[in-house]
């Protein structure tokens, strides 16, 4: 049987349709995926920064209005997890009125290319941002071999 070019291109038309339907429908699923010019979080989740010097990985967390006490970091071969709870208590005696800041817990975890030396990180809450020196293992850092 012979089939229009016209009928052919109205079915890919339709599925193209349909594609772009479906690409609305779940865009939304996994808001952690790269979409558009940058990352896309969730609400709770803090912007992190990540660089790196030489023999040492910089972090920088906006983790405002979480107590130090709050907030745990691990570290394991070359794996980091920042995470942290925000609580938001009512003093004895007072009555809520309105409460847009609400209690949330966070982790974020980060697989770094390199090995860390977790016994000499450091780690400091300036401002309501944690920053982190996390050192490379010297498994990871580049040697010198000289030749004979």
């Amino acid at each position: 049987m012979f089939t229009r070019m016209s009928d052919i291109n109205r079915m890919f038309g339709a599925m193209d349709l349909l594609r772009n339907r479906m690409d609305r429908i779940f865009s939304d699923y996994d808001r952690s995926r790269i979409s558009g010019p940058g990352y896309r979080l969730a609400s709770n989740s803090p912007r992190t920064n990540l660089m790196e010097n030489g023999d040492s990985f910089e972090v920088q967390a906006e983790v405002p209005g979480i107590a130090r006490e709050d907030l745990d970091i691990k570290i394991q071969g070359n794996y980091l997890e920042i995470s942290g709870n925000r609580s938001v208590d009512t003093p004895d005696g007072y009555k809520v009125h309105r409460n847009e800041r609400g209690g949330s817990t966070f982790s974020r975890c980060f697989t770094l290319p390199d090995e860390l030396d977790a016994d000499k990180a450091d780690a400091r809450l300036e401002n309501g941002i944690l920053y982190l020196t996390l050192p490379k293992s010297d498994t990871a850092k580049p040697r010198q071999i000289t030749i004979n």
